[in-house]
């Protein structure tokens, strides 16, 4: 059975960071694209930051360039977002996938797999 599990959401004020981690089990990530998404209430979901192991540069969507940093250890099968500078327009639930291609970040691409989400809310 497939899992990624989400953790590391919280309540944070504006201008702190969190790092939300994405442990995978029955898969091997490095096999895989990876990515987060989120979805605020009354938004659509919207693809945040995706790469795959062949990629130098990480896709991230415009609002969070320069603040936000995706990651992975192979050694321990999981992947991280880094949150630096929050603002409280990133309130959301966060998600992490897997699949096949980093595309589902900016694109209707699907991920085959995808974690419970982890909710992150900043206060202003």
């Amino acid at each position: 059975e497939v899992q990624l599990q989400a953790s590391g959401g919280g309540l944070v004020q504006a201008g702190g960071s969190l790092r939300l981690s994405c442990a995978a089990s029955g898969i091997t990530l490095d096999d895989y694209a990876i990515g987060w998404f989120r979805q605020a209430p009354g938004k659509d979901r919207e693809g945040v930051s995706c790469v795959s192991s062949h990629d130098v540069y990480p896709y991230y969507v415009d609002s969070v360039k320069g603040r936000f940093t995706i990651s992975s250890d192979n050694a321990k099968n999981t992947m991280y977002l880094q949150m630096n500078s929050l603002k409280p327009e990133d309130t959301a639930v966060y998600f992490c996938a897997a699949g096949p291609s980093p595309r589902a970040c900016w694109s209707n691409y699907g991920m085959d797999y995808w974690g419970k989400g982890t909710q992150v809310t900043v206060s202003s």
